[in-house]
């Protein structure tokens, strides 16, 4: 499965942003694990710099920007991404550009803590918890083997 991660996700995971912190560690964690292939609209980099360098410094700012580089393939943004963008019915012009940014790559999900900015979404959209359920095993009951 090929799936956006919303910038909120990664502030939560960078910012360690309290009580969401866990779910975006797990999403992270199952990335790199290979449960699925993570992306970044191209816009993400930008709004993690701009954020966390107020709070982490510039040389914070960067290491995470160059990690987010190493670590998830990056959707583009070209002026037909745009354009496309302001022709999906949703409030949020950002939200908007990071789900024609996936589009264009033929993504399979967006996962995002702001599930209602997405009102209007051509591709699936999971809340962390949401999407981190379809990967959890249902307990075995081992009373069946006796």
């Amino acid at each position: 499965m090929r799936v956006l991660l919303d910038t909120n996700v990664l502030l939560d995971f960078f910012l360690a942003r309290e009580p969401f912190v866990d779910k975006a560690t797990e999403l992270i964690e199952l990335h790199e694990q290979g449960g699925y292939d993570g992306y970044v609209s191209a816009i993400t980099p930008v709004n993690l710099f701009y954020i966390t360098r107020k709070m982490k410094g510039i040389e914070g700012a960067k290491e995470i920007v160059t990690i987010t580089l190493a670590t998830f393939g990056i959707c583009p943004i070209t002026a037909p991404v745009l354009e496309a963008a302001g022709l999906l019915p949703m409030k949020d012009y950002e939200d908007a550009v990071q789900h024609a940014s996936a589009a264009v790559l033929h993504l399979d999900a967006i996962v995002t803590r702001n599930h209602k900015d997405y009102g209007g979404a051509t591709l699936a959209v999971y809340e962390p918890a949401g999407f981190l359920a379809q990967f959890q095993q249902p307990p075995q009951d081992d009373a069946l083997d006796k």
